[in-house]
């Protein structure tokens, strides 16, 4: 009998080399690009990447100036990519101004990335609801003091409006401010990044046609 190689990864390591070398082909992606992302959002779950739900959300204002910033994937379906926001913020400005983003999810440790373009739009008011029910108390008391992306005279400055806020809903639960809610991103491109040696890097690509169906294609690296 060979014994086991004792360098050899096991448990995380081990996942994470194979998805890092996964073969990514257009003929063998899932279909339904949502479904794909859904697929590798659950592989960087198992792997124990950081922070798995991070995008980075690029925007853009009324003049066409561009501005990005990280937010958290809170919700994928068929439909497309719900992430929340104060309704107030630069962010909201922007897709008030233009309703079209695009975002990346980057997983360093499974060399793997997904970009995503398409149109903005507020989530249902009862989607928001049953999010909002679901967030810690203390993110739901910060989301009533903070006017986001204003400017504040200083830190003591938000910690009374926190305190403030405590205050105010103490010993009751508080309701979702209208300035709060989600936002969904309805997919019109999809992009599947795999990092490859010698810079030769998988590229899958759908674009949805005519009917709302999706083509799928390979893209040079």
């Amino acid at each position: 009998m060979v014994a086991d190689d004792p360098g050899a990864p096991t448990g995380v390591d081990a996942l994470r080399d194979r998805l890092r070398t996964a073969p990514l082909d257009p003929e063998t992606v899932d279909a339904d690009p949502m479904a794909q992302l859904a697929r590798w959002c659950d592989d960087a779950r198992a792997a124990a990447v950081p922070e798995p739900e991070a995008m980075t959300l690029a925007t853009v204002d009324a003049d066409g100036h561009p501005s990005a910033r990280t937010v958290l994937l809170r919700g994928l379906d068929g439909r497309g990519l719900v992430f929340y926001s104060n309704y107030r913020s630069a962010k909201a400005a922007d897709l008030g101004a233009l309703p079209f983003a695009a975002v990346v999810l980057h997983w360093k440790e499974l060399a793997r990335q997904v970009r995503v373009t398409g149109p903005v739009a507020k989530a249902s008011p009862q989607e928001s609801d049953a999010y909002w029910a679901r967030r810690p108390r203390g993110s739901r008391i910060a989301a009533w003091a903070s006017p986001q992306s204003e400017v504040l005279a200083s830190r003591a400055d938000l910690d009374a409006r926190v305190a403030a806020a405590a205050s105010r809903f103490a010993g009751t639960d508080p309701p979702r401010p209208t300035s709060w809610g989600g936002y969904r991103l309805e997919p019109r491109t999809v992009e599947l990044w795999a990092g490859r040696p010698d810079r030769l890097h998988d590229r899958v690509r759908y674009a949805r046609g005519p009917a709302g169906r999706w083509r799928r294609e390979r893209l040079a690296p």
